[in-house]
C-alpha cells in the first residue's frame, strides 16, 4: 500500500510535545507588531511525534538506493558505499570548517586536499588537477574551458569536437556549451571508434576528442595509441571522459594512453553516494602544458604551509564557489587510503570479474550485440522479447516486482533495446545470481505471458505510469 501523505494523519489538538504551564503573562503579539506583517494561518498537520517518525520511516523504505540492494546501472558505477568514509567526512574538525577561515586555520585540510591531488594524478597519469568541479558533466565543461582558452592563447582557431556516437549523453552538451561545434562519428561493427570514420571526420579545426575508454559498451579501445596519433598530428588535443575509470583503475592510465585532459567521477570509482542531482565531484587532470589553464586558485605548498595562488594569468578562472564539493573530497580521500594502490587494482579486478560472469551467465537469453571483450559493464539486447510482446522498459519494470532495481536502459543508442549492466566489484556472488535469475524469470514470463511483463509493476505502491506524462507533468505535492 502507498503511504498516507502526512495531513492524513491529522487530528485536531494532537501534538508532538508537552510544555510545562506559562508562569508568565501571555502578550498579545498584536500590541507590537502590525497585523499585515502576520502570517496566514499555515495549517500544518497536527501530528504526534510517533505519527512524525512512523511517516518518515514507511517512506525511507518505499525508496530504493545502494543500501537496498544491487544498483546495476550502466554508466553510473552506483557501488555500495562504505559508512567508514561517512563517519571520517562527519568528523567535527572536517565538518564544521568555514571556507572563509584563514589559511593558517586550514593547514590539515589543505594537506590532504593536496595529496588527494597527488593521488589522484598517479592514478590518472596526470600532471596535475584540480578539485574545483563539482560535477562529471561540470567536468567536462572545466576541461573544454581549458582547451578552448589553450588554443585561444596560442592565436589557433579551432571550433569542432569529435564525439563517438556511443558517447555519455553529457559529453556533445558539454561542448556546445563550451563553444564547439559537434562532429559525431559511428563506431564500427566491433563497438568502437572507426579509425576511417575518424580519419574522415579530423581536419585542422577540430580541437578535440571526447572519449571514453573503455566505452560505454565495455569495450577497451584497443586502437587508442592510433586514436591519440591522429587527433595530435591535426593539432587536437584528447579528452578522457573518466566515467568508466572503474574498469581500469590500477591496471592502465589515460595519461599514458595521451590523453591530454580528462576528468574523474570521484562519486563512481572513489566511492561516494551520489544520484537524485548530486553530490559529486568531477575533478579535471591535465598535462603540464595546460597547467596554465586551471581554475584558480590553485593549492600549493611552499617550505612551510600550503596555500591558494590566485596569481593565475592564463586561468579559465573559478568553475565553483569555493574549492568543490568538500565532503566529497573527504571521503574520495578515505576510500583511497583505506584501499592503497593494491587494493584500488582489486576494486578493479572484481568489478571486471563481477561484470563478465553475468555477462556469461545471460548472453544465450539475451541478445549479445557485440561479441567483444568487456570490462566492467555489458550491454544486452532485449530485441528477442520485444519480438515476443515485451520491450526492455516493460521488463525493467517488471523487476521492481520482484525487489530489484533494472539496469540502464535504451542506452548507448547504438544498441536497440539496450539493458546496460554494471554490478560493480562490491556485489557478491549470491547477489549477483539473485538479479540473473530474476532476469532469466522474466524472460521466462514474456515466452509464456507476455501481458504480466507488458503491465507490470504490479507489486509497488505506485503502478505503471503515462511515461510521457510523468516526464512532462510530474506531480511533485499534494
Amino acid at each position: 500500500m502507498a503511504e498516507r501523505l502526512i495531513i492524513d494523519y491529522s487530528s485536531p489538538g494532537r501534538k508532538g510535545y508537552s510544555l510545562p504551564p506559562l508562569e508568565i503573562p501571555e502578550v498579545d503579539m498584536g500590541d507590537y507588531i502590525k497585523e499585515s506583517y502576520f502570517r496566514d494561518e499555515l495549517k500544518l498537520p497536527e501530528v504526534s511525534e510517533v505519527d512524525v517518525v512512523r511517516h518518515y520511516t514507511a517512506l525511507s523504505e518505499l525508496n530504493y538506493g545502494v543500501d537496498s540492494g544491487i544498483y546495476p546501472l550502466g554508466s553510473c558505477t552506483m557501488k555500495y558505499n562504505p559508512k567508514r568514509n561517512e563517519d571520517i567526512a562527519r568528523i567535527e574538525g572536517l565538518s564544521q570548517l568555514h571556507p572563509y577561515q584563514d589559511e593558517e586555520d586550514l593547514q590539515g585540510s589543505f594537506e590532504f586536499l593536496y595529496e588527494l591531488k597527488r593521488d589522484l594524478a598517479e592514478i590518472s597519469g596526470m600532471d596535475e588537477m584540480t578539485l574545483q568541479p563539482a560535477s562529471g558533466a561540470h567536468g567536462e565543461l572545466t576541461g573544454l574551458l581549458i582547451i578552448r582558452e589553450y588554443f585561444e592563447d596560442k592565436g589557433i582557431e579551432k571550433n569542432k569536437v569529435i564525439v563517438p556516437d556511443s558517447a555519455h549523453g553529457t559529453n556533445p552538451a558539454s561542448a556546445v556549451m563550451a563553444g564547439f561545434d559537434i562532429v559525431e562519428i559511428e563506431s564500427n561493427k566491433d563497438g568502437m571508434v572507426d579509425i576511417d570514420e575518424l580519419k574522415e571526420a579530423v581536419d585542422d579545426k577540430v580541437a578535440a576528442l571526447m572519449l571514453t575508454n573503455p566505452n560505454t559498451l565495455g569495450i577497451f579501445e584497443k586502437d587508442i595509441k592510433e586514436i591519440a596519433d591522429i587527433i595530435h598530428d591535426a593539432g587536437g588535443l584528447l579528452y578522457y571522459d573518466g566515467a568508466n575509470l572503474n574498469a581500469i583503475m590500477g591496471y592502465a592510465r589515460p595519461g599514458d594512453m595521451d590523453f591530454d585532459v580528462l576528468h574523474l567521477n570521484l562519486h563512481k570509482t572513489f566511492s561516494t553516494p551520489h544520484g537524485g542531482g548530486g553530490p559529486g565531484s568531477g575533478t579535471v587532470g591535465v598535462k603540464e602544458f595546460l597547467r596554465p589553464y586551471l581554475p584558480r586558485p590553485v593549492l600549493k605548498k611552499d617550505d612551510k604551509n600550503y596555500y591558494w595562488d590566485y596569481d593565475r594569468p592564463k586561468s579559465i578562472g573559478k568553475v565553483h564557489a569555493f574549492y568543490g564539493n568538500y565532503g566529497v573530497l573527504v571521503k574520495a580521500f578515505s576510500y583511497i587510503k583505506t584501499l592503497g594502490g593494491k587494493g584500488l587494482t582489486r576494486t578493479t579486478e572484481n568489478a571486471v570479474l563481477n561484470a563478465n560472469y553475468m555477462k556469461a551467465k545471460l548472453k544465450e537469453e539475451f541478445s549479445l550485440p557485440y561479441q567483444e571483450n568487456s570490462l566492467h559493464e555489458f550491454v544486452l539486447s532485449g530485441v528477442k522479447q520485444k519480438e515476443k510482446g515485451a520491450s526492455t522498459l516493460n521488463m525493467a519494470k517488471r523487476l521492481l516486482d520482484y525487489g530489484q532495481y533494472a539496469p540502464t536502459i535504451y542506452f548507448p543508442l547504438v544498441v536497440k533495446e539496450a539493458m546496460m549492466i554494471e554490478p560493480t566489484e562490491t556485489e557478491n556472488i549470491d547477489t549477483l545470481n539473485r538479479f540473473i535469475e530474476t532476469l532469466q524469470k522474466i524472460s521466462e514470463e514474456v515466452e509464456n505471458n507476455p501481458e504480466l511483463v507488458k503491465n507490470a509493476p504490479h507489486n509497488t505502491s505506485v503502478r505503471k505510469l503515462d511515461e510521457v506524462k510523468a516526464a512532462r507533468q510530474p506531480d511533485l505535492r499534494w
